[in-house]
């Protein structure tokens, strides 16, 4: 498994808790800066955003990914297009949540979300 963080960095135990929930070895944890010009079109920055990972189109397609979105959402929906043209389907993403009753603001795994399962389970409804 793959992460692609394009969010604040991952905690020791945020990633502990993906590797117990996924069932299987964090093989690697991209930390992607995504900076974005607002006064720019997105989708160029994000296809460049994306290029600069040098991951050719057999890994996008073969290899598992989990993906951790910018919290920006006009840039989390242009990276999930983006990502669905080079993956030939959604991917899964991870959530995050502020963790309840801590004195400072912490986040925690709050699930992982396989958005491939959800767009074929819309598709069985009216």
């Amino acid at each position: 498994m793959h992460v692609l963080n394009f969010s604040h960095p991952l905690t020791e135990e945020q990633q502990q808790a993906l590797f117990e929930q996924v069932g299987q070895p964090i093989a690697s944890v991209r930390q992607i800066r995504t900076q974005l010009d607002v006064s720019a079109s997105f989708q160029p920055q994000i296809v460049a955003l994306l290029d600069e990972l040098a991951i050719d189109s057999s890994a996008w397609q073969s290899q598992p990914w989990l993906i951790v979105l910018p919290s920006l959402n006009y840039a989390a929906a242009v990276l999930l297009a983006e990502l669905h043209g080079r993956m030939g389907h959604f991917p899964t993403i991870v959530r995050l949540r502020p963790k309840p009753d801590s004195l400072v603001t912490v986040f925690e795994l709050a699930e992982i979300i396989n958005l491939e399962s959800v767009r074929q389970m819309a598709r069985t409804r009216r």
